[in-house]
């Protein structure tokens, strides 16, 4: 049976959660943000990053958080696009919780961002679990953008998976 998944919002008090993703180089490596070695800088991100994000939601199984979705649009668009991110704790990898979460995300998003058209999600070519996911919550696959993203740190520009999801898409 498949866990229940909740949305809300990440606060301060949910830092040691938080770092059982943040602090996990297997979990953030497609990411660009830098890990969280400490609970002082999962508070200092939450505090800088999360608290004053448009879209930010912690994924919670049973209430407590075990990972994180965001929707950030794209100022130069009017809001009509906007990129979605994610990250789940490894040890709840493989159990349909991202697909979960990220069907929630679609099923409210459009509502709670007015003028929002198009959810898009970038991610590596060799992130094929995340590419997983994305397809599981209905998003259309469109294509590679050829050396698109740059690693954490500044490394090699890398080509990316980009997909999509419309807000006609919506069943």
């Amino acid at each position: 049976m498949a866990p229940v998944v909740s949305l809300r919002p990440l606060g301060l008090a949910d830092a040691d959660a938080f770092m059982a993703w943040a602090s996990d180089d297997r979990v953030m490596r497609f990411l660009k943000r830098p890990l969280c070695a400490t609970r002082e800088q999962a508070v200092a991100q939450i505090r800088d990053t999360v608290l004053g994000h448009p879209w930010f939601r912690a994924v919670c199984v049973a209430g407590r958080p075990v990972g994180q979705v965001s929707v950030w649009p794209y100022a130069d668009e009017g809001g009509r696009r906007a990129n979605l991110g994610y990250a789940l704790a490894r040890d709840h990898w493989g159990r349909g919780i991202a697909a979960a979460a990220i069907r929630m995300v679609v099923g409210r998003v459009f509502d709670d961002l007015p003028g929002l058209e198009r959810l898009e999600a970038v991610t590596d070519v060799d992130n094929v679990r995340s590419q997983r996911v994305l397809e599981k919550a209905g998003f259309q696959t469109e294509g590679v953008l050829r050396r698109y993203i740059a690693g954490r740190g500044g490394g090699e520009a890398r080509d990316a998976v980009i997909y999509s999801f419309l807000s006609s898409d919506r069943a």
